[in-house]
This record gives C-alpha cells, sequence and structure tokens, in this order.
C-alpha cells in the first residue's frame, strides 16, 4: 500500500463549454493514461476533495500559477474557463496500465485571481440541486427562444456577418439586421480574432450596427467573423406578433400582481 501510494499522481480533463479539452496532471512529468495524454503541470495544487453521502454538494478548489500556459490570466477574465467540466481521478503513474480511480466531477464555479496564481472552485453534481425546483410567475415569458419550449426554429435566425468597426460595445456589421431590433437581446459568437469562441449578449440593434451589454474582452480587428443570433424581449406582443408563437408563450402577462392587494375603493 505505501508504494502505491508514493507512485499516486492526480490528474485532470478539462472541457472548456467551447469544445477545447486540456488534461493536465500534478506529477513531474507527462502520463498517458487510458490513451489519453496528461500534460505535466506541477504547479497546480488541488484541495482536499469534499464528499458526502447526503445532499450537500461536493466541492473542491484548485490553485494555480498564471503564465501564458494552459491558464492565462486575460482568459480566466474573459471568462473562457467558467462552467467547463472538470474530471479527477487518481494514477498509479509507476503502472499506467492500472485503471484509474475516480475522484470527483464537477464544473468550475467562482475563480479568484491573485498577484501570481488563481483559485478555482469546482462544483458537483449536487450542486444543481441548489436551482429553484418550481418557477414563479412573470408577465415576460421564461422560455429562452429556440429551446425546447419555446419551438421557434432558430436555423434561419442565425446569420454571419463581418466586423466593419468596433468602438467599445458598438460593433459595425458589413450586413444590416433582418428586422428592426432583430438581434436585439440575442447572442453573438466569435468565430475569429482573439475572442474566438466567446459569446457576448446584444443589448441592442439597429440597421448594421449591434451594441453588446459589455465590450469585448479582447481587441477586434475588422473582418472578424462572428455569428449572430436573433432575441426575444419576452414579450407577449412580441411573441404574436413576430414569432406566431403564442401557443407556447410561457408566461402570465394578464395574472393580477402583487399591487392588487393594495388597492381600495377609490383609487
Amino acid at each position: 500500500m505505501s508504494d502505491r501510494l508514493v507512485t499516486q499522481a492526480l490528474c485532470w480533463r478539462v472541457e472548456r463549454r467551447d469544445g477545447v479539452i486540456i488534461a493536465l496532471t500534478d506529477h513531474d512529468r507527462d502520463l498517458v493514461v487510458a490513451g489519453e495524454h496528461y500534460r505535466a503541470a506541477p504547479g497546480m495544487t488541488p484541495s482536499a476533495i469534499v464528499r458526502g453521502d447526503g445532499l450537500d454538494a461536493d466541492t473542491m478548489e484548485v490553485s494555480g500559477a498564471l503564465d501564458g500556459g494552459a491558464f492565462a490570466r486575460d482568459d480566466l477574465i474573459a471568462g473562457r474557463w467558467d462552467g467547463a467540466r472538470v474530471v479527477i481521478v487518481a494514477v498509479d503513474w509507476s503502472d499506467p496500465a492500472r485503471a484509474p480511480v475516480p475522484l470527483g466531477e464537477g464544473r468550475i464555479g467562482e475563480v479568484e485571481l491573485g498577484g501570481h496564481g488563481f483559485t478555482a472552485e469546482l462544483r458537483g453534481a449536487q450542486a444543481r440541486l441548489e436551482r429553484p425546483v418550481t418557477e414563479a410567475t412573470s408577465p415576460a415569458c421564461r422560455a429562452t427562444l429556440g429551446d425546447a419550449r419555446c419551438r421557434v426554429a432558430m436555423a434561419p435566425r442565425r446569420r454571419f456577418a463581418r466586423i466593419v468597426a468596433a468602438a467599445g460595445e458598438r460593433l459595425t456589421l458589413d450586413t444590416a439586421e433582418p428586422v428592426a431590433g432583430g438581434y436585439a437581446d440575442g447572442m453573438l459568437r466569435w468565430f475569429g480574432g482573439a475572442n474566438t469562441g466567446l459569446v457576448g449578449a446584444i443589448e441592442q440593434s439597429a440597421g448594421a450596427t449591434v451594441t453588446l451589454r459589455a465590450a469585448p474582452a479582447f481587441a477586434v480587428a475588422a473582418g472578424t467573423l462572428v455569428e449572430l443570433t436573433e432575441g426575444c424581449d419576452k414579450r407577449l406582443a412580441t411573441c404574436a406578433a413576430r414569432f406566431g408563437n403564442v401557443a407556447n408563450f410561457r408566461g402570465e402577462p394578464h395574472l393580477p400582481g402583487i399591487d392588487l392587494l393594495t388597492r381600495y375603493p377609490g383609487a
């Protein structure tokens, strides 16, 4: 048993939401486990994994150095690693053919940056139980445009364009929006330049100009390719007039609000 402990190494596989995958180990040499190459990252220091047999969320923290390698400061600030899926296993580096021991799985939550390093929180599957079980009523639609409840076909509502000019949150495109305000409350995905893979929320649009809710994390060059997805302001009138989708509207615009309790005769 002592020999196994001495030859034990931790490996973790990180899969970002944009499809980028990295595999790291705290061993001083690269390892090949189950046919996958794990790059040596001795600067990565995991904390103890807190697991329980109840409904409390499994948690863990990983600390590491900031450099130009796997985890760069700019990428962490830009949110490239937010919500990334992490799988952690223990292996015997003296016998890589031995089956790895699963230790935990979760997604990256809060990330704290320091002067020379970072700390990332990993949240287990039980953390999803902290979300509300039922929805609250609302005058606005609670569905997301194009999801399983909305059912609006999104293929014809996604278009590619190129950036002509950029000034902060404001971007000028080489093509105009399909309808007035069509991209407002929609999404913009970067397919080129330093922002490749990132997604930004669109605040409003007018003609060939879109305004993002936050400026792009990195500088934008003219000619950069982006994908624009139409948005919805979640109002019943918009659902009826623009999408013809009232049957799937997920809101209660005519339900009396809490102010009904404060009314009195003559008010």
